[in-house]
């Protein structure tokens, strides 16, 4: 947010007004106060909400099984968020805004969420008419996670600024990081020649050492290939597995990077209540599955409207093989069917 604020201001022609961040709904961008201001997760922004910025605003989220209209195509359900993101910069004064930011692939918020075809090109082309900045936040898609190196490189467009986070340093040490593009640079370059921007740990060796050792692997083990060919595998195995499950209603996500969003009603997709946190049970049922242990599952909340909604994330490792898959579906399987077998007394009959 302070680079895209810099940019503006470092330009041959400074814009001074630009301090409003437009992001979207059900969205997660961080736990600090500028980044749950822009991200739109509604438990965890509960608390904070009157000491949070007021210069961002949020429009809908691109998550065509709750929100595409059964009569509309993907590009006409495209051309609607396109407008509505264009509405919102006439409506604070294009004039005004920074950056629109957003998840190239939504994780915790809800459930993995990619975007439909044509929506990122859609969205960068309003930031671009009114030029905006247009920033990604890959922190937890990113790096290889979805199949390619980065998230957007599936989209058709390059953005602005991007973050990245998590498959940077792979869990081994802390880092994270911003891309910059040459739009950005090229302004900072010419004008005060720096980012006004600094951080206790920034650039500490270890975590660089740690993060260069992690992509060397990635890169000479072709491990981003593995996650696109074990994703295809993952994918299939899960529609096979759970798609006619009572209580799933969507199986979605890219690469290994998968999430399951979990409905009271599948024609409805009525959500179930929210005291009965079916995500979180999820969870707890697959830690003890078995003598030997069980399976970690990411549960989250907040699907349909950041409230309601039951979802698990699947994320297994680069290096997964064909027979770890297997087990992992197998584990998610018996995970669901045990969390479902405890609230049995408390659901409808949905068959």
């Amino acid at each position: 947010m302070k680079l895209s604020r810099q940019y503006f201001l470092e330009l041959p022609t400074p814009e001074p007004s630009r301090t409003h961040f437009i992001a979207r709904r059900e969205s997660y961008h961080g736990t600090t106060l500028g980044a749950l201001s822009v991200g739109g997760h509604v438990s965890r922004r509960k608390g904070y909400e009157p000491i949070l910025m007021q210069n961002v605003s949020h429009v809908s989220p691109c998550n065509a099984y709750r929100y595409k209209l059964d009569n509309e195509s993907i590009a006409e359900y495209v051309d609607r968020l396109a407008k509505e993101l264009d509405a919102e910069f006439q409506r604070v004064g294009a004039h005004n805004v920074c950056a629109f930011i957003a998840e190239t692939v939504v994780g915790a918020a809800l459930g993995c969420v990619p975007a439909v075809e044509g929506y990122f090109k859609a969205m960068k082309a309003v930031c671009d008419k009114y030029g905006a900045l247009f920033v990604l936040d890959e922190v937890m898609c990113g790096m290889g996670r979805t199949g390619t190196m980065h998230a957007w490189e599936q989209e058709g467009v390059v953005p602005d600024i991007q973050t990245l986070g998590k498959g940077l340093g792979g869990g081994y040490a802390p880092i994270a990081g911003v891309l910059v593009g040459h739009r950005v640079i090229r302004a900072l370059e010419e004008g005060s020649g720096r980012f006004s921007h600094g951080q206790t740990y920034q650039a500490y060796p270890i975590s660089c050492a740690a993060a260069a050792e992690v992509h060397r692997i990635i890169r000479e083990e072709g491990l981003v290939d593995n996650v696109l060919h074990m994703g295809r595998y993952l994918e299939s195995l899960l529609k096979q597995k759970l798609g006619h499950h009572r209580y799933v209603g969507d199986i979605r996500g890219r690469g290994l990077f998968w999430g399951i969003e979990f409905v009271k009603h599948k024609a409805s997709k009525a959500p179930f209540d929210r005291e009965l946190d079916v995500g979180m049970l999820v969870h707890q049922k697959g830690l003890s599955l078995t003598e030997d242990g069980g399976i970690m599952l990411y549960p989250g909340a907040g699907s349909v409207d950041g409230t309601l909604g039951d979802h698990i994330l699947i994320a297994p490792p680069y290096k997964v093989t064909l027979s770890q898959i297997d087990l992992i579906v197998d584990l998610t399987v018996m995970a669901i069917e045990a969390a479902f077998r405890e609230l049995a007394g408390r659901l409808p009959n949905n068959s």
